[in-house]
């Protein structure tokens, strides 16, 4: 059952790429997009990477694919619009895709892969005592760093809010 839902995931995957590209309607490039990122956040399931596959859904699916609709639909009536997805280029990117697929199936044939237990432990548990153990420097470092950014965004934004109303 385990290889039946990988190459499910899979073909979703690898189909809908093919649609985001070759598509000429960007509405639907997008919508093909959500496809792609469900695909991969269900690779991530599988590998038993939940953290990943939440970010994978809450980042991409979330923000950016929302992000990139939001911005197809506020510019659907710009005047002047060129067709950016033309078949100009295909034949030599067809060339190009199928090398480097041609180069990483022998890699991925010729690589010793190591059988690796199913472990039961959620990849949170192991994310937390990381960063809790050996990368807790790191960790506290970045958030100091992330802290004084979040101040100074709030010290730049009542600037220019104060400046504002100075000015009225």
């Amino acid at each position: 059952m385990f290889v039946v839902i990988f190459w499910a995931l899979f073909l979703l995957t690898l189909g809908s790429a093919g649609i985001v590209a070759l598509s000429k309607n960007i509405i639907h490039s997008t919508i093909a997009l959500l496809g792609t990122f469900l695909g991969i956040a269900g690779m991530y399931i599988q590998l038993s990477a939940d953290f990943l596959a939440a970010v994978q859904i809450l980042v991409y699916v979330g923000g950016t694919l929302t992000l990139i609709l939001f911005a197809v639909m506020l510019t659907s009536k710009i005047e002047n619009i060129q067709t950016s997805n033309t078949w100009r280029g295909r034949s030599a990117a067809f060339v190009v895709i199928l090398f480097v697929l041609l180069i990483l199936g022998r890699v991925a044939n010729s690589t010793a892969w190591p059988a690796v237990a199913r472990d039961v432990t959620p990849s949170t548990a192991k994310l937390g005592h990381a960063f809790l153990s050996e990368f807790m420097l790191p960790f506290e470092i970045a958030s100091v760093v992330l802290l004084g950014a979040m101040i100074g965004a709030v010290v730049l934004a009542r600037r220019a809010v104060k400046g504002e109303i100075d000015k009225e």
